[in-house]
């Protein structure tokens, strides 16, 4: 049994959007829980599992996964029919975990210290900042391709696209990372998850 839990207009929201697109939300209960937001609104829910508090979690016979890569890449392995990562043995899987791990190690702690006004040598020289983030992103893309795996859109463009959903004024200048957001961000499943939380944060 596969139980997710989700907290509207969180990182949850990106995991909703990848259930629809693995077309496994038949298989899946999903279960809302409040959780303490930055703005000093909610507080964590005892019905939420995660040590922290946080989401999202996905319970799996009882198993916890949590943290939003772990969580994109252990769907993608339990429904690979939905083509959205490489298997194992397959010539992108490296690039694929690479593209997971860097937005959890890299990207959103940069994205983080930057929106807290934080700067420090240590920092810079553990996650370098937003400048090399965008180089990072403005390299992978400028051979044209449509997604970070090439043509083929996986759960590493919904993680790493992400945040910019959330902060539109944080999207890089270079025209072909503007593009792959702009893409990513258009996917009918992301547009649907947008909508369900809408409708569940207006009730």
């Amino acid at each position: 049994m596969l139980t997710f839990y989700h907290s509207p207009m969180t990182r949850s929201t990106r995991i909703l959007a990848l259930l629809k697109e693995l077309d496994a939300l038949d298989r899946v209960e999903i279960r809302r829980v409040s959780i303490a937001r930055v703005d000093g609104t909610g507080q964590a829910d005892p019905a939420n599992p995660h040590p922290e508090g946080k989401v999202p979690v996905l319970v799996h016979d009882g198993v916890m996964i949590r943290e939003s890569s772990a969580i994109a890449l252990y769907l993608t392995d339990l429904f690979p029919a939905a083509g959205l990562g490489p298997k194992v043995g397959e010539s992108q899987r490296g690039a694929y975990l690479s593209w997971l791990a860097w937005y959890g190690d890299v990207m959103e702690p940069v994205y983080l210290l930057t929106a807290a006004g934080i700067d420090h040598p240590m920092a810079r020289a553990t996650f370098r900042g937003m400048p090399e983030v965008e180089a990072r992103l403005a390299e992978a893309l400028a051979d044209g391709r449509h997604f970070l795996l090439g043509d083929r859109y996986s759960a590493a463009d919904l993680i790493v696209a992400s945040p910019f959903g959330f902060f539109r004024d944080s999207i890089p200048a270079d025209p072909k990372v503007r593009a792959w957001i702009e893409r990513c961000l258009a996917r009918p499943a992301t547009a649907w998850a947008n909508d369900e939380d809408a409708r569940a944060m207006a009730a």
